[in-house]
């Protein structure tokens, strides 16, 4: 079978050590009798970030079916967040390419590695539902405060034959804008939007 090491390091200077990672990885790999196809290493990258240019890297080489499994020394060096993960892991099932993490156990080829692939969907799956509900209850108490929602901008309401009165006297858009305290870019485009 042929692997794909993933390994991450947050500074690019001699603190991180990506070999700490990618040791143990090729012992790993040498116990189960896999090849390495390949070796991503993104120096000083935040996990936090999503694109990545070693990770980017392996997600074009996975679609390209370069390698059967990715190997990573733990979940947090390839993703931070559930999320990212799981539609990583989505993607990978997709493709037919396993996902290991060896620090957490987690092999997504076993029984138990599917399993903990289905609580992260759950758990996602969660997490989308309460950010859901909260957005719907701020919504319900902006309304209740009498805060009408979306763009400040399409609730403000303009008398644009006034306003067009107004210019056809001499004054100019800039100045009507200022004194209706909206900016002259919304006002050209309400007037725009009625020829």
């Amino acid at each position: 079978m042929k692997v794909a090491l993933y390994a991450r390091v947050s500074t690019q200077n001699g603190h991180q050590d990506p070999e700490l990672q990618l040791q143990p990885m090729r012992e790993f790999g040498v116990a189960r009798r896999w090849d390495v196809a390949e070796t991503y290493i993104d120096h000083g990258v935040s996990g936090a970030k999503e694109s990545r240019p070693a990770l980017n890297r392996l997600m074009v080489d996975a679609k390209r079916r370069k390698f059967d499994a990715v190997l990573v020394w733990k979940f947090d060096r390839f993703a931070r967040s559930t999320s990212h993960l799981l539609r990583a892991l989505e993607e990978f099932k997709a493709l037919g390419i396993d996902f290991v993490s060896l620090t957490e156990g987690v092999d997504t080829s076993t029984p138990m590695g599917k399993m903990v692939f289905t609580v992260l969907g759950a758990v996602a799956e969660l997490e989308r539902s309460l950010i859901v509900e909260r957005v719907k209850a701020g919504m319900r108490n902006a309304r209740a405060k009498g805060h009408k929602p979306g763009p400040k901008h399409a609730r403000i309401a303009l008398n644009l034959d006034e306003i067009r009165d107004r210019m056809r006297l001499g004054e100019s858009q800039r100045q009507i804008a200022a004194s209706l305290g909206v900016s002259p870019a919304l006002l050209t485009k309400r007037l725009k939007a009625q020829q």
